[in-house]
């Protein structure tokens, strides 16, 4: 028989951060917090908080909870669900009531109560823009709109959108993001803030970008040089954005001018403060996209990753809004946005019965942040709950996210989510193939063909600690493993599979298991269960 390398998962979040080299996590001095950062490390990155990956399993409020008769139920609504990060509005139309005069009364709200019921937070900045238009922008702003402009359509008419080349609106949302920057500096040496959002949703509707005569007199200039380097397009210098991208040259436009907007905000927000920063996209269609235009033009879509990449180097992410809800545009999201120069990062997405399977499939592709939107509004008029499996993932994922975020940067771990008529997934892991089966009885024969669940709402974790040993958890499903090569003819045996959950890092026994719950494979249902399994051969 294969005996299982006798070893634990390493113990202790001190030990874990120093074989990286990050430092002591658990560290509570308010002198000793090192800054939250992004790591990168072989195409894997993690989101480092107190010196340790951070996986956020969040929630973002509705867009006018931000405020103290609000909150209650924001807050309620984070605890109900086991969330350990609160995304919420930071409003430019609050904060700067009157020209460099700022009111940091609700930041200051958000700040304490974060601290208070033991969560994270990740402001959103909702500046020059939000879901493409600038109805966040003061009042004092609103009422110059000539200084302060829409862009012009083609056709000559207004479009309820910012014009991204507007040199006050940029020098105004300059001056108000460095003193929100600054503020952060001076009242949270602690870092309950851990990431801020650049704007929301930059970019157009209605319009592909701006021809007012400004900005027309930017577009018939040359290509930036900065731009056309990492595009591999040097050799174009000096050539017009219609003769170097064609057909594409409005829409590549406008995401420069957007983009270097929001770079240059980021920018200057860093200088006075240096938490990681992120910009969030409206998507177009991953999979059949239609022609500019029939989306949000120039905000951080798939198709121009790698303009905003070069016009907003002060970004650390450009991550996906995704209420797709159907597996197929999903995971082409995922896919999308997933990439060896940009951590996957999903900041909003829808919450239903099938749709929390999806965080399953973000962190299969290594993703450090899923949060569905609206947690504090009610539910429907049929009284259900969308958010009951998001509080399940939370109640499951939550104790042990700390080891996820470290396994899954370390590139130890896998997952999946139950597709309709895929009733069984396989993984791989070493010598080892690990089966993944939805709807098949509990103690049912080996040969029973699983059907499914009547709802696609299974899902399941898989993480390799050890040569033949696995961190194993999910709902609604079967795992089982058998060897990897059908040719030995070896048998699977559980030599030991202890139940139970992490502390500290250490992973704590509250029960062994045998018999019935392993001679048919671990099986999960709708309780929170984490197990460590070591697997040999016969």
């Amino acid at each position: 028989m294969r005996r299982p390398i006798n070893r634990s998962l390493p113990v202790l979040l001190p030990l874990i951060a120093a074989a990286f080299g990050l430092g002591n996590p658990v560290r509570a001095q308010p002198d000793a917090h090192p800054m939250p950062r992004f790591m990168e490390r072989n195409g894997r990155h993690a989101l480092i908080v107190d010196g340790a990956p951070f996986l956020i399993l969040g929630g973002q409020c509705m867009n006018s909870s931000a405020w103290p008769v609000a909150l209650r139920d924001v807050w309620s609504a984070i605890e109900r669900l086991h969330a350990n990060t609160l995304e919420a509005p930071v409003y430019w139309e609050q904060f700067e009531p009157e020209p460099g005069k700022f009111d940091t009364t609700l930041v200051d709200t958000l700040i304490r109560g974060a601290r208070e019921h033991g969560a994270r937070l990740v402001i959103l900045w909702f500046g020059t823009w939000k879901n493409g238009s600038s109805h966040y922008i003061p009042l004092w702003m609103k009422r110059e709109p000539k200084l302060y402009p829409k862009l012009t359509g083609r056709d000559g008419r207004l479009v309820d959108s910012p014009s991204p080349i507007a040199p006050a609106t940029l020098a105004a949302d300059v001056q108000a993001f460095r003193a929100l920057m600054r503020h952060l500096k001076a009242y949270d040496p602690v870092h309950t803030v851990i990431l801020v959002q650049v704007e929301n949703e930059s970019g157009a509707w209605g319009s592909v970008r701006d021809y007012s005569a400004a900005a027309q007199a930017v577009f018939e200039q040359p290509v930036p040089i900065e731009l056309l380097k990492p595009l591999g397009l040097a050799a174009s210098a000096g050539a017009s954005w219609q003769t170097v991208f064609g057909k594409d040259a409005d829409e590549f436009f406008h995401a420069w001018s957007v983009a270097h907007f929001v770079g240059t905000v980021a920018a200057a927000g860093k200088r006075e403060y240096p938490l990681p920063m992120y910009a969030n996209a409206a998507l177009r269609d991953p999979i059949n996209p239609g022609p500019a235009g029939t989306y949000e033009s120039g905000g951080p879509t798939d198709n121009v990753l790698a303009i905003w990449k070069a016009a907003a180097p002060a970004l650390d992410v450009l991550a996906p809004d995704i209420y797709q809800n159907d597996s197929a545009h999903y995971r082409k999201v995922l896919d999308l946005y997933a990439r060896p120069d940009n951590p996957l990062f999903v900041p909003e997405t829808l919450a239903n019965a099938e749709a929390a399977r999806y965080l399953f499939c973000a962190l299969d592709k290594g993703a450090v942040c899923w949060t569905p939107f609206g947690v504090d509004r009610t539910p429907g008029d049929d009284a259900s709950d969308p958010f009951a499996q998001v509080e399940a993932n939370y109640r499951l994922l939550g104790p042990i996210a700390r080891e996820v975020a470290r396994l899954n940067f370390e590139g130890k771990l896998r997952a999946v989510a139950e597709e309709p008529g895929a009733p069984v997934q396989s993984l791989e892991f070493g010598g080892w193939n690990t089966s993944v089966s939805f709807g098949i009885p509990r103690f049912g024969s080996a040969t029973r063909t699983p059907q499914g669940n009547p709802k696609p709402i299974g899902r399941a974790l898989i993480a390799q600690l050890g040569e033949n040993e696995f961190l194993v958890t999910g709902y609604f499903c079967r795992v089982d493993f058998s060897p990897l090569d059908p040719a030995s003819r070896l048998h699977r045996e559980f030599v030991r599979v202890e139940a139970g959950a992490y502390k500290d890092g250490a992973f704590q026994v509250d029960r062994i298991w045998n018999g019935d719950q392993t001679d048919w494979g671990l099986n999960f249902n709708g309780a929170p269960l984490v197990l460590r399994a070591w697997v040999g051969t016969y």
